[in-house]
């Protein structure tokens, strides 16, 4: 499944601005709140759009930092035009001091109508989620990235939502 998923995102347009206006006006970060994202890997939707408009809004934006296998994200805060830090697995992070973030953007490789998202295979955001009771969790996705089902295993948890480029599919309690 992991690999049908990276191949349905192959030459994906780049709709990072339709993204960033949706999770914007879906009112899903409320006001002040710190947001934990992420620095995009080639193929991923472009978060860089709304990392801008976030901090642009007045959120503490914050990116993580990748910690040996086994533990949960750190982040650290970031704001547009700060040096950036090569990271493991070819993405990037800020220098900046660490926080914790009150609600958090959820790369994903594919997602089902019921906020159900299926990652890379790391568990580095498993962990992350699981080490910061009741975070809001935003999934951030092209819209192609939406399938029927994804399988669930007993320690997965569901995201609140999932924002793509078309708008936002909130999970139903």
């Amino acid at each position: 499944m992991r690999a049908e998923a990276l191949r349905r995102r192959r030459g994906a347009p780049d709709v990072g601005a339709a993204l960033a206006a949706n999770v914007i006006a879906s009112g899903l970060v409320a006001a002040g709140q710190a947001v934990g994202g992420f620095w995009p890997l080639p193929g991923e939707i472009d978060l860089v759009p709304l990392l801008h408009a976030l901090h642009a809004a007045g959120h503490a934006v914050l990116l993580p930092e990748t910690p040996p296998r086994g533990h949960p994200l750190q982040f650290r805060r970031w704001s547009p035009g700060a040096a950036m830090v090569p990271e493991r697995f070819g993405t990037q992070r800020p220098d900046g001091p660490l926080a914790v973030p009150d609600a958090l953007l959820v790369p994903l490789l594919a997602f089902d109508a019921r906020c159900n998202r299926l990652g890379y295979g790391g568990g580095f955001y498993d962990r992350t989620i699981a080490s910061l009771p009741g975070i809001l969790t935003i999934g951030c996705a092209f819209a192609l990235q939406q399938v029927d089902e994804v399988p669930v295993l007993p320690h997965d948890v569901a995201l609140d939502a999932v924002v793509t480029e078309q708008g936002v599919v909130r999970r139903r309690v």
